[in-house]
């Protein structure tokens, strides 16, 4: 089967995702009281919308205006034609990529967001499990600029045996001359994705990845786990990474094979660093200008946003921006610049994609206030 090229191939993990609005109160009763064994909670209506990284950033560099291909796997159950259909409403050419597996079951998320309390995340993984390199389609794949990989430590075949498959994947990608960029999600520490062998899994998979774009939470726990643990145990890593922290991680990265490594932070933005001029020009069919990419390192501090609605899926959409920053032509702190500017347009919109605005009116937005940066790394 012929496929018309396009700009970024997004795969990896995607589910349903399924809100039930709880309805607001002056006086917000505590989780543990409102979710109480055999009672009754009245709701309002669900919210249907799709998740995971294959489709948060894929449908966000939509809107940023790019050609998008989601390459994801489901079943043919209920769960996966209603998940298929909410990315058809989005984009009818979108799901071309997607694979149905007849007796799968399609992996779902159920968050439970009552006001005045943490969300909880009721998660299946289904269909990701069993996702290997063959259910990639290579010839899609192959006419497309960029290959991005989203949420391996949420697919158990592709962590398992230190990634052999995730590693196939990506040297069979990067064979067919096309640029790739990989992105991590955190798996829990008691599950088996949570005690994989992360740095030698890292080390297989890295010399085949392009652009790496794992949070610091991310990467801190898959490199540096002792010190992970010290630091959540004192409360949030966001408000104790240090330049040190994060010039080792992403040096870290660079020696084990990857050619640009953006470590998202947060609210407080991107740390970018990037390797040699000869790596740079290696990163396939989107490879940028080396004058303007190889051997450069910096912070780019968020945007100013007045009003948060969620911060769900802001990573996604900053590493949807940064990729958009490189197939536009942008030099690196430029893309840096786009990753803020459209993770800070994430987060006005209460799901992961409907605040993310053209690419004309993101462009606009490079000149907008920022917040006061928290790294310095002169």
């Amino acid at each position: 089967m012929s496929h018309d090229s396009v700009e970024l191939i997004s795969a990896g993990h995607i589910c349903l995702d399924i809100t039930p609005q709880f309805p607001h109160s002056t006086s917000p009763r505590p989780f543990n009281r409102l979710l109480r064994p055999g009672s009754l909670v009245i709701v309002e209506p669900a919210t249907l919308s799709s998740g995971g990284g294959a489709a948060n950033v894929g449908l966000a560099a939509q809107r940023l205006g790019l050609s998008v291909a989601l390459m994801g796997k489901c079943g043919d159950d209920l769960l996966g034609q209603t998940l298929l259909e909410v990315l058809r409403r989005f984009s009818p050419e979108c799901v071309r990529g997607m694979r149905v597996v007849p007796g799968e079951h399609t992996s779902y998320s159920v968050t439970l967001a009552v006001p005045g309390s943490d969300r909880i995340f009721l998660h299946c993984p289904g269909a990701n499990d069993t996702f290997t390199a063959d259910d990639v389609d290579m010839e899609l794949v192959s006419s497309g600029r960029l290959f991005y990989f989203g949420y391996p430590p949420l697919m158990a075949n592709m962590y398992a045996g230190r990634g052999e498959e995730l590693t196939r994947l990506f040297r069979r990608v990067k064979q067919a001359g096309i640029t790739t960029a990989l992105d991590m999600a955190l798996p829990d520490p008691e599950k088996a994705g949570g005690k994989a062998d992360w740095p030698a899994i890292l080390g297989n998979v890295l010399p085949h990845v392009d652009v790496f774009a794992p949070s610091v939470e991310e990467l801190t726990f898959m490199l540096r786990r002792q010190e992970y643990d010290r630091l959540i145990g004192a409360g949030d890593i966001l408000d104790q990474f240090s330049p040190q922290l994060l010039r080792g991680l992403g040096r870290r990265c660079l020696e084990l094979g990857a050619a640009v490594v953006m470590v998202k932070c947060g609210r407080h933005g991107v740390y970018v660093c990037s390797g040699p001029a000869d790596r740079i020009q290696q990163m396939g069919s989107t490879a940028p200008d080396p004058a303007g990419w190889a051997g450069r390192e910096l912070f780019a501090p968020s945007y100013v946003v007045q009003d948060i609605a969620s911060a769900a899926g802001a990573g996604d959409s900053a590493v949807a921006g940064f990729l958009a920053g490189l197939l536009r032509g942008a030099d690196l702190p430029t893309a840096a610049d786009y990753a803020c500017a459209v993770g800070a347009q994430n987060v006005r919109a209460i799901d992961t994609v409907s605040g993310v605005r053209s690419w004309q009116e993101t462009t606009a937005e490079l000149a907008n206030p920022r917040v006061q940066p928290v790294i310095r790394l002169d």
